[in-house]
């Protein structure tokens, strides 16, 4: 398959590359019947089976990465009240990649050489999830990845429970071109490796299939808070639709100037692939009211299966708490993990990648779910229109659940 890799070796300072090479020299406990490709006893005793969390708790990608925290935990509490894995509860270390990818990259390691432990579910940005691939497949790990992400990757060690690009980008631009007549677009994104891919794939589908035209396009680090001369720009070029990819705590900023500035769903048309009910949270909904995200889950679906998680989350987080897309799509995470173990009857990496093509989940809260042989999952997209009270209402769902295909023909 082909995929651009950072080496480990770029990822990280000196100072990080000898913490890591003081880590690979620490001493393994054995495990007795479970082992990485390398030699290493994977954490596994009789009574408990050690898994890993690896995501920001703390800096700009708190304010999307917390529920993925929360759900991922949520789904253990629920498996080790109905008895564990094989027989075996599941204990977590946490670790918090603090927003900066070289520590994503250090924390990976921790977890993969010192813990051993038997999967990671973990990152959010594609740029997280970039600089820790090489540790997974170097070191025979398994990470189960939540987020909607650009595709144009592959790997036997990662498992994508959110959507890829011809699940969410090519359907949402047809939507928005066959509902609303779009034709001009202005693309926004944050400056790093899923918003600027996503875009591309966008401009493409955008020229050559919808037979549009991209008016602008523009992109901000992580973090910025400053968004008057893009907004000038918008108004100069008068798109017919916003295609906003903004992440993380930069949202809050944007989308109250995006008001301040006189723009509203009376005469704007915004459709976002990076907005859930976790960032409307902090926007406010009277901020964003009337435009569109286009996700695979909202939490006003109305299915039992999400009835049943949404309660349970409430239940453990509070009543105010929230559930957005990728929060939805990390609870799916240990569930996966849990049947491909199950039916592998072991925790060795190489047998429960194995098992796990086209293992059906029906209890999803998204509805029913099974994983493809890439190793991403069938699901379907939909289109939500925010509310004010920080929801969504459901607006146009796929009839069925649609293959994903992360090395799309003519999008590469």
């Amino acid at each position: 398959m082909s995929r651009a890799k950072p080496r480990p070796e770029d990822l990280q300072s000196p100072g990080r590359r000898r913490a890591a090479m003081a880590l690979a020299a620490l001493p393994m406990l054995a495990a007795p019947g479970f082992g990485r490709a390398q030699g290493a006893k994977l954490a596994v005793t009789d009574k408990e089976v050690v898994v890993g969390q690896l995501h920001s708790a703390t800096g700009t990608m708190a304010i999307s990465e917390t529920g993925s925290i929360q759900a991922e935990r949520l789904a253990i509490d629920q498996i080790n009240a109905a008895g564990g894995i094989l027989g075996r509860q599941i204990r977590v270390i946490q670790e918090d990649g603090a927003s900066d990818w070289p520590t994503f990259a250090e924390k990976a390691r921790k977890l993969l050489v010192s813990d051993r432990v038997a999967t990671v579910f973990g990152c959010w940005t594609s740029a997280s999830r970039k600089a820790v691939l090489p540790i997974f497949e170097k070191e025979n790990g398994l990470l189960y990845y939540p987020t909607f992400y650009e595709g144009l990757e592959q790997s036997k060690n990662v498992f994508y429970t959110g959507q890829e690009a011809t699940q969410q980008i090519l359907s949402g631009l047809d939507w928005v071109n066959r509902e609303k007549k779009a034709k001009t677009f202005y693309l926004i994104g944050s400056d790093y490796i899923w918003p600027r891919t996503s875009n591309k794939i966008a401009r493409k589908h955008i020229e050559n299939v919808l037979k549009g035209q991209v008016v602008g396009e523009e992109y901000y680090p992580l973090g910025h808070t400053q968004f008057g001369s893009l907004l000038n720009k918008i108004k100069l070029r008068k798109p017919d639709v916003i295609y906003a990819i903004v992440v993380g705590g930069s949202n809050v900023s944007f989308y109250k100037q995006l008001k301040a500035a006189g723009f509203s769903s009376a005469n704007t048309t915004l459709l976002t692939i990076s907005v859930t009910e976790d960032e409307l949270l902090g926007i406010g909904g009277e901020n964003v009211e009337g435009y569109y995200s286009c996700m695979k889950y909202f939490q006003s679906l109305d299915n039992p299966n999400n009835k049943a998680f949404v309660d349970a989350f409430k239940a453990k987080y509070g009543p105010n708490s929230v559930i957005g897309d990728v929060t939805q799509a990390a609870y799916l995470g240990p569930w996966l993990w849990k049947m491909a173990v199950e039916k592998a009857g072991s925790f060795e990496v190489n047998d429960v990648v194995a098992a796990s093509p086209n293992l059906e989940f029906d209890k999803a809260p998204e509805g029913y779910v099974k994983i493809h042989p890439n190793h991403h999952l069938w699901s379907r997209t939909r289109v939500g229109r925010m509310r004010g009270d920080g929801q969504f209402d459901v607006v146009w769902e796929t009839p069925d659940l649609i293959e994903p295909n992360p090395f799309p023909e003519g999008y590469q």
